[in-house]
């Protein structure tokens, strides 16, 4: 079984990646280019390669968590719509007295969680390669607005130092019933963008009063990867973009 955005991607469609699981495949971000080169075409034929994916997947237990999600029920959610979404990360938060918690986001589908088997995968993907992306912008243009209920796992700052494992793992998920959800609020579809070929820039750097990142590795290393892939990719001034640029105040090095 395959995620549809991999099938779209060996059609020659670009993938399309959503976070709908709240783990990932590594916790150390020096994997990640292996990882990735994994999935990639080898060079003997040009061809990708199951058994190369597999055996990096198989001698990296830390794998095992992400990778039984991927290949479960939930690896091929029905649609954006129909799915969970996760932040995965921890974020440190700190209130107006300066207090310092540990904090993780959850978002639940109020159109309910639906998946697909791999076989109609592979039909859909050979008849409409933007399938996810048709079915959110019609239902938005048809005032059907997609939501989701916004959870938070607030922990205590020290309780991090003696837990019984690495709660900046992302291979791991916090125990509700240590960490309870808690609703916060919801966050909602309402219109689709009027320009898709506008330029967007996204980085963890860019962080609002209040949040600040954690010790995930898989996190800390984006924070400065990702400002100089803006960079390289728009220019030095992808952060004054329109749709990039930020509606309060800004604090920077620049």
């Amino acid at each position: 079984m395959r995620l549809l955005g991999d099938v779209l991607h060996d059609r020659g469609q670009p993938r399309h990646r959503r976070k709908n699981t709240p783990v990932f495949f590594i916790r150390d971000r020096l994997k990640l280019p292996d990882f990735i080169h994994s999935q990639k075409r080898i060079p003997g034929s040009g061809l990708r390669d199951a058994d190369m994916q597999w055996n990096f997947w198989t001698v990296s237990p830390e794998f095992a968590h992400q990778v039984t999600y991927l290949m479960g029920d939930r690896g091929l959610p029905r649609s954006w719509r129909e799915m969970p979404g996760f932040g995965s990360h921890a974020l440190e938060r700190i209130n107006a007295a300066g207090e310092r918690s540990w904090v993780k986001y959850h978002f639940t589908s109020n159109q309910g969680n639906k998946e697909m088997g791999g076989a109609e995968a592979e039909l859909i993907a050979g008849a409409d390669a933007d399938y996810y992306r048709r079915d959110l912008h019609d239902a938005i243009e048809a005032g059907d607005f997609p939501s989701w209920d916004v959870h938070v796992t607030p922990m205590p700052h020290e309780e991090a130092k003696t837990y019984r494992f690495n709660l900046f793992d992302l291979t791991t998920v916090w125990p509700k019933a240590d960490y309870p959800l808690i609703a916060v609020g919801t966050h909602a579809l309402d219109r689709n963008p009027e320009n898709f070929f506008v330029q967007i820039a996204f980085s963890p750097a860019n962080t609002l009063p209040g949040i600040s990142i954690s010790p995930d590795k898989i996190l800390v290393a984006p924070v400065f990867s990702y400002p100089d892939a803006q960079r390289y990719r728009i220019g030095s001034n992808s952060h004054e973009i329109p749709v990039c640029a930020q509606k309060t105040a800004v604090n920077s090095y620049r």
